[in-house]
């Protein structure tokens, strides 16, 4: 956490934790896939297709931040270790305690429910944990990617940014579209190389909101921009469900790059944050909720499902849960002199 500190940034980062909980409660009690989803009702469809845009958008903030924040600084030698030292040293070492943890609590809890979506919850171990080796995977390179943009002009890097983005999210846009309508094998050869991949496009992104470089895009078309996407997301989920195929809402997938990136760019636009203080603290416990939470989605989701309400309402349920029991232990965990913070990796 950074000592002077940015509010529309907290603002972010607490939306960024919510929706990533969010997510998570929804795909516990959803299960995704065409044959599964027409058991449902019209509501409830509509829910879950809303949800998983709503719930994609917390891993864009959390990279664009990353991006915004740690792009535009200058890195030696000596500062580029000091980096490496402070930052993926101790990351990797969370992760791999956490990594033990979970590995321990998943043979002590067992979910026998058929109501379940077991498939996330057996593999609960590794459904949000694939952020830590890629998270830290940037981190080594970001003193050699922040080294080399500040030798090419915010348009040049823009420019490359938008030919990344055609190959890692239009492409496999495209061919999503041909699988679905029955035109197999439509593949192109690529190599997006050092570019980060999609996970790096949205990284660059946050640097160039930094460097003002969508500042004379209005307010107003950076919110159609962003219901235009919200509602593309939920109509193509759909047709293609009805079609019997399993799309899958990622984070290549384009509209959830802009969708997401519109909102990243309103929000830093705003001059102060209504009610800040609760969002400070939703922002200081974010990564520890992150790290924590699937520890209790795993027992309360046989729990939540036995509820004799609709899907929709369970997934709220479970949500509201989560973050109360999320946040409640790390608040906990964080008091634990020489332990807390280690532990939970709050800066």
């Amino acid at each position: 956490m950074a000592k002077t500190r940015i509010e529309w940034i907290d603002l972010v980062r607490a939306i960024a934790i919510l929706t990533v909980l969010y997510i998570h409660a929804t795909d516990g009690i959803y299960i995704i896939s065409s044959d599964a989803i027409m058991n449902y009702t019209l509501a409830s469809r509509i829910f879950q297709f809303a949800s998983l845009f709503i719930g994609r958008i917390g891993v864009p903030f959390f990279l664009m931040i990353t991006g915004y924040l740690l792009l535009d600084r200058s890195y030696d030698d000596e500062r580029t270790k000091n980096f490496w030292k402070n930052n993926c040293k101790t990351l990797i070492i969370v992760t791999l305690i956490w990594a033990a943890i979970y590995a321990v609590s998943l043979q002590a809890v067992t979910v026998n429910s058929t109501s379940v979506n077991t498939v996330e919850a057996g593999n609960l171990f590794f459904s949000h944990m694939w952020y830590m080796p890629m998270i830290i995977g940037m981190y080594l390179s970001m003193p050699f990617v922040a080294s080399a943009l500040k030798h090419f002009d915010k348009k040049t890097i823009f420019q490359a940014l938008v030919v990344f983005s055609l190959l890692a999210f239009v492409m496999p846009f495209i061919t999503t579209i041909f699988d679905m309508e029955g035109i197999k094998n439509v593949t192109i050869q690529y190599s997006l190389g050092f570019s980060g991949g999609v996970y790096g496009i949205y990284i660059i992104l946050g640097y160039l909101v930094k460097k003002g470089m969508f500042k004379d895009i209005s307010k107003a078309k950076l919110w159609i921009l962003a219901i235009i996407s919200f509602i593309i997301c939920l109509g193509f989920q759909y047709y293609a469900f009805t079609k019997g195929y399993d799309f899958f809402l990622w984070y290549e997938f384009p509209f959830i790059l802009l969708g997401s990136f519109a909102l990243f760019e309103l929000c830093s636009r705003m001059k102060s944050v209504r009610f800040y203080s609760g969002v400070k603290v939703l922002s200081k416990y974010s990564f520890a909720v992150f790290l924590i939470h699937n520890l209790f989605r795993l027992p309360l989701l046989p729990l939540v499902v036995m509820i004799p309400v609709t899907e929709p309402l369970k997934a709220i349920i479970l949500w509201i849960l989560l973050i109360i029991l999320s946040f409640s232990a790390a608040a906990i965990i964080y008091r634990i002199p020489r332990f807390g913070k280690y532990i939970l990796y709050m800066r």
